[in-house]
């Protein structure tokens, strides 16, 4: 039986402490070969909030498991309608300073990857290149019958006009392009099936409860192997998906790095962990190796619709 999905995690008392010495980030990194893993913490500086710091939607929200989306067309209907909303924000975030500091390591070589586990393609707007998205990416769609990929804009567009005048108040956006609405706001909100098999559309996204695709762990997990460091950037580490990959270095002696604002899961298997926000730690790091980081993060984006 699978079971529910981890969303929280208490640190034990017995975890290092942060620091805000940035001088073995800058080493690590001047040194190349470093494998970034980031989350939803490199992502706050562009408005789009984490999942588990102070703040984090999880305090408010439960984010949808691959279960009930499956499971039960009310369920469906209620993330549709919040996701579509979502969207609208979600689209127009751009890249922060944190993002372009990676992709400029990225650009002097510094870097052997990327993993990321959010889901808003903010590091490849900043310009970064073969981005593995751990989690997936909000702006493709899939259908679970046929097996079919979409746009998400068309999705968008189709969903516009299946619901005119849909354009509640949000109370707030999730890492997962998800809205806070009510259920009286969600309503009669329409879901639109698949335009080839008229099967049930999800979007190309890992959900909570949902494994990540095994030939994407073995490729994450080749990186690991080929990477002399890991840098990981705003992510509490909460969910097997991610910790896999610290243990993974750790254990073949690699050093680990993280900046986090807050205790992480991995903390133990690190060498150090900086709590310094991310966008004035990375922009640092980038000042001391003499990297501009300056970039103006104008890269694709995924069209986000505007409201009807």
């Amino acid at each position: 039986m699978r079971m529910r999905p981890t969303l929280s995690w208490t640190p034990a008392e017995d975890l290092p402490p942060g620091t805000t010495d940035l001088r073995p980030v800058a080493d690590v990194v001047g040194a190349g070969g470093v494998l970034v893993l980031s989350g939803a913490g490199i992502s706050t500086e562009s408005g789009i909030p984490d999942y588990r710091g102070e703040g984090g939607s999880l305090s408010r929200h439960t984010p949808m498991t691959y279960q009930d989306f499956t499971a039960h067309p009310r369920a469906r209907r209620r993330y549709w309608a919040r996701s579509h909303l979502g969207w609208r924000t979600f689209g127009r975030a751009r890249p922060n300073a944190g993002h372009r500091a990676v992709a400029a390591f990225g650009r002097r070589g510094l870097l052997c990857g990327v993993i990321t586990q959010n889901v808003d393609g903010l590091h490849q707007a900043a310009g970064s290149e073969d981005v593995v998205e751990l989690h997936g990416s909000l702006d493709r769609v899939v259908c679970l019958t046929c097996g079919t990929f979409s746009p998400r804009r068309e999705l968008a567009r189709r969903l516009e006009e299946a619901n005119p005048g849909f354009d509640p108040v949000a109370a707030g956006i999730n890492p997962d392009g998800d809205a806070d609405l009510t259920d009286e706001q969600v309503g009669d909100f329409r879901v639109v099936p698949c335009t080839v098999c008229g099967g049930v559309l999800k979007p190309d996204v890992v959900f909570f409860g949902e494994n990540v695709p095994p030939a994407r762990v073995e490729h994450c997990r080749t990186l690991v192997r080929k990477a002399a460091s890991l840098l990981v950037l705003g992510s509490s580490l909460t969910v097997m998906s991610g910790l896999r990959f610290v243990r993974q270095a750790a254990e073949a002696g690699k050093p680990v790095l993280i900046v986090n604002r807050d205790p992480t899961r991995g903390d133990r298997h690190a060498l150090t962990r900086v709590s310094v926000p991310l966008g004035a730690a990375l922009t640092t790091v980038a000042d001391r190796l003499g990297i501009p980081a300056d970039g103006d993060g104008h890269g694709p984006r995924p069209a986000a619709p505007s409201a009807s």
